[in-house]
């Protein structure tokens, strides 16, 4: 079908021009942008400084402005809170109980040096499912140090892949907050996205991780730090130059809250399962008729807050109990992984606000006339405006969600998979060029030891080939579906 179907609104309640209308959107995400980057104010106030600005211009009413952000604000909340939580709790679990650490040393202990970056990527994708991209880095770039150390391998070879597999999670992959914010914006159904994202992460993967670390590697090399002093290149026999057993750990190394690490089959079930739920979910969509009993169980395991309620009870068990944590240890670690990700969860539900805002002003009836007389792929139009405010603000949240309201009615008279698409590209766009106005970029510098040029050079142009390679992938999809 076309991408540029009839799009029904409900009236706006502002009776402002169209000029008037545009000029608000404009000051509007101005407003956000030059709060969160020249004034480095948070970027809950940010949006929220930028919805104020945006009902005052397009002369909306203030207490019905202030109920539309409410509204944008709980639902927003409601449908994505909750699953931030969850995830928040089950990866900290991971990480505590040493279950993160098995998963590491089990699949490096099995490969060669030549092997070693696909390795990275493997072990990436799987610890990253559940966590979110700044506790990843936290509690995965040590690890790939420490493997280059012990492997004698480039620092680049190996990081690159573990980096790019957290991203391209983080961008378009669900339980992630930036796909499931989007998901919840432009209410698309969540087994295609998760279906579709996977399709697409897999050679984006391939490309832009192990390939494309080779490039970088030789582009930008950088000295591997050695933990207990010197470099990694001074020597030493604790490498084994290439062959099985490179990673040469055992229980002591990085022991769990409980005095022991869990078994690599329970630590991966954990993380695996709230994912496996919500597959088996899209599967049952696609094949099994509506209201049967069948499906409305798989419906039911298959919804996130519910996939994940049940990965975090598992994981309770199979990492928690499994790594010698008593009942107290475990509590601990569940409820020490909420307060990383409140920032998180207030910035995504001010952004379903200042959407709500948007929709509502009569801004998105204008902004999708606009969108549908130029002519532009909805895809490429949601990828585009993502690229723009990431670019702006570094934040891969604020893009996601804002590019979300602002093409959110261009979503209305499309098919579900073209929703699942927009998603993605919007996901993707999210992703462009991190630089120097983004947390991440410095998490990734210091944690590399690298120069702002040298990251500029690898991390950054890594993030730009993930995001050109993702919309070129939701591209292709929508050729096919």
């Amino acid at each position: 079908m076309s991408l540029a179907a009839p799009i029904v609104l409900a009236a706006p309640l502002s009776d402002a021009g169209h000029a008037q209308l545009l000029t608000a959107a404009v000051l509007a995400i101005a407003t956000v942008i030059l709060v969160i980057v020249w004034a480095r104010f948070h970027p809950l106030l940010g949006l929220i400084l930028g919805t104020v600005v945006l009902g005052a211009v397009a002369a909306v009413p203030p207490e019905d402005g202030l109920n539309s952000f409410i509204s944008g604000v709980g639902d927003t909340f409601g449908t994505v809170g909750l699953l931030i939580a969850l995830g928040a709790m089950l990866g900290k679990l991971l990480a505590d109980s040493g279950g993160a650490n098995r998963i590491v040393d089990t699949i490096v202990d099995r490969v060669g040096r030549r092997t070693l970056p696909w390795a990275m990527a493997l072990i990436a994708a799987i610890i990253g499912l559940p966590m979110f991209f700044e506790i990843g880095v936290v509690i995965l770039v040590p690890l790939v140090v420490l493997v280059a150390v012990r492997t004698k391998v480039s620092l680049m070879l190996v990081g690159i892949p573990a980096l790019a597999s957290l991203s391209i999670l983080h961008g378009l992959v669900p339980p992630h907050p930036g796909p499931l914010t989007a998901i919840a914006l432009l209410k698309a159904p969540l087994g295609l996205t998760l279906i579709f994202g996977l399709i697409v992460a897999v050679p984006t993967l391939v490309v832009a991780g192990p390939l494309l670390a080779i490039v970088i590697d030789r582009w930008v090399p950088v000295d591997t730090p050695d933990p207990e002093g010197g470099r990694a290149d001074d020597g030493g026999d604790d490498a084994d130059d290439g062959k099985q057993g490179a990673g040469h750990s055992d229980d002591s190394d990085h022991e769990g809250a409980g005095g022991t690490t869990p078994p690599f089959a329970l630590a991966v079930l954990a993380i695996v399962l709230p994912v496996a739920l919500m597959l088996v979910r899209a599967i049952g969509e696609l094949t099994l008729d509506d209201g049967t009993t069948i499906r409305n169980v798989l419906d039911f395991v298959g919804e996130p807050a519910v996939a994940l309620l049940v990965g975090v009870l598992v994981a309770m068990v199979t990492v928690g109990r499994a790594a010698g944590m008593d009942r107290k240890a475990i509590n601990d670690s569940l409820g020490s992984g909420l307060p990383g990700v409140a920032s998180i969860m207030l910035i995504v539900a001010a952004g379903g606000g200042f959407k709500q805002v948007l929709s509502d002003s009569g801004v998105a009836n204008v902004v999708a006339d606009a969108a549908k007389g130029s002519h532009l792929s909805v895809l490429f139009l949601g990828w585009l405006i993502a690229v723009g405010i990431r670019l702006a603000t570094g934040s891969a949240t604020v893009a996601t969600v804002t590019a979300a309201g602002i093409v959110g009615p261009l979503g209305a008279g499309l098919t579900d998979a073209h929703l699942a698409l927009l998603v993605l590209a919007i996901g993707a766009g999210s992703l462009f060029f991190s630089h120097v106005n983004d947390a991440g970029f410095w998490l990734v510098k210091e944690y590399f030891g690298m120069t702002v040029g040298q990251t500029l050079r690898s991390w950054s142009v890594m993030e730009t080939v993930v995001s050109v390679l993702g919309l070129a992938g939701v591209l292709v999809l929508n050729l096919v579906v």
